[in-house]
């Protein structure tokens, strides 16, 4: 009711019946009380989604998709309804789907989700039409199709329309990618790793939410919560099966640990971390012990300091953008590695594990390099800078 006012004796009863079709008497607003009707009806259907119960499930209104998630090893699935829009006997639900991977998860995976339901004439149960990605958020690997499951040692791979082999063979790379994080990250982190891997870029791209020109020429993406481990993420390396399938095996096997590293150091990665640190901490560990020299792993930088044109700067967040061009992106990732390389062979590769923790201790990006550099590698940004221009000149020469 838009006002409160005390009324006694008789006045309640009238109130009360007159309302009957729209309040309770407990207060209780028609809009709450469709929330908690389709809040338990999708409770019924989390408890199916969990117990593998496509019976259960199906009563609870459309079975579509029910199939597609089934090989899924699910340790938490729920739903929290946010509102409601109900117009006569029809429903649209903003619904926080989260749910959790058994034994790969900290945890759950937070996802917005659009409901449509309905229910029959005579005031039955609602029942679920629909479930669908809400409009800002990516698709999740079942909305594409069935979802294959492949397990390796360290490694959980999902895919959606691809052969069991190709499925098999990513988690032999990711197998190989996990001790190989572990044995030059020191840091405390899961030690396993989730992959999917969709059918094409377009497939990316919607489990991404993003349209998939901004991932043309992209391996493979990371997902998760960056900021602390109280913030329990769970990371997904996402392929695009188009670009990745372009790689030769050195690629495929570099471009998975460098996943993996972003898996690894993700509690350590905050919004003081930049990009060129985090990215080339990346490639660092991927390159660490593939035997390649930096002009080999770094032809576009290379290519650009033999013509005279060494960089004045290190790349800033900008240079990494998806968008920008091909040539200038390359050479972001690899200034951002020869300068992690760099770190690791002049001042020791804990060192550089520490620096990288050091920065991203900090509240903001402001001022966090400088004073990470002082008080781990006691220097400054521009001595920094000035030994990595350096170091570009005679390692790529």
């Amino acid at each position: 009711m838009a006002g409160r006012r005390r009324v006694s004796g008789s006045s309640v009863v009238v109130l009360c019946l007159l309302l009957a079709g729209l309040v309770g008497c407990g207060g209780r607003s028609a809009t709450d009380s469709d929330r908690a009707d389709v809040q338990r009806v999708l409770d019924r259907r989390a408890a199916a989604v969990l117990t593998h119960d496509a019976t259960a499930y199906a009563r609870t209104g459309t079975g579509t998709g029910f199939g597609n998630l089934s090989a899924i090893p699910l340790a938490a699935w729920s739903y929290r309804v946010r509102d409601v829009d109900r117009t006569g006997d029809r429903a649209t639900a903003d619904v926080e789907l989260r749910y959790r991977v058994e034994g790969y998860d900290r945890g759950a995976v937070a996802t917005g989700r659009t409901v449509r339901l309905s229910r029959d004439g005579g005031g039955g149960r609602w029942s679920v039409d629909s479930d669908r990605p809400a409009k800002k958020s990516g698709q999740q690997p079942w909305d594409q199709g069935a979802v294959r499951v492949v397990r390796g040692t360290h490694s959980l791979v999902l895919g959606v329309g691809q052969p069991t082999g190709t499925l098999r063979r990513f988690a032999g790379l990711a197998d190989r990618a996990v001790p190989a994080v572990s044995d030059a990250w020191d840091g405390d982190w899961a030690r396993r790793v989730v992959v999917v891997v969709p059918r094409s870029l377009e497939g990316m791209a919607g489990l991404l939410g993003s349209p998939a020109s901004s991932y043309r020429g992209i391996a493979a993406v990371t997902t998760g919560e960056t900021g602390g481990r109280e913030r329990a993420p769970a990371d997904r390396i996402i392929v695009n099966p188009d670009a990745y399938g372009l790689l030769g095996d050195l690629g495929k096997q570099v471009v998975l640990t460098h996943e993996t590293t972003h898996v690894a150091t993700r509690a350590d990665t905050t919004s003081a971390t930049p990009l060129w640190l985090s990215e080339g901490y990346a490639d660092w560990v991927g390159y660490r012990d593939s035997g390649r020299t930096p002009a080999q792993a770094a032809p576009e930088l290379a290519g650009a300091v033999a013509g005279g044109e060494l960089p004045a700067r290190l790349p800033t967040d900008e240079d990494f953008g998806f968008t920008a061009d091909a040539e200038e992106l390359a050479r972001a990732y690899e200034g951002g590695w020869l300068a992690c390389r760099m770190i690791a062979e002049q001042w020791g590769e804990d060192r550089l594990d520490a620096f990288y923790r050091s920065v991203g201790a900090h509240d903001e990006r402001a001022g966090a390099v400088e004073d990470a550099m002082r008080k781990v590698l006691g220097t400054t940004p521009d001595d920094f800078t000035a030994r990595w221009r350096e170091y570009l000149r005679t390692r790529l020469a």
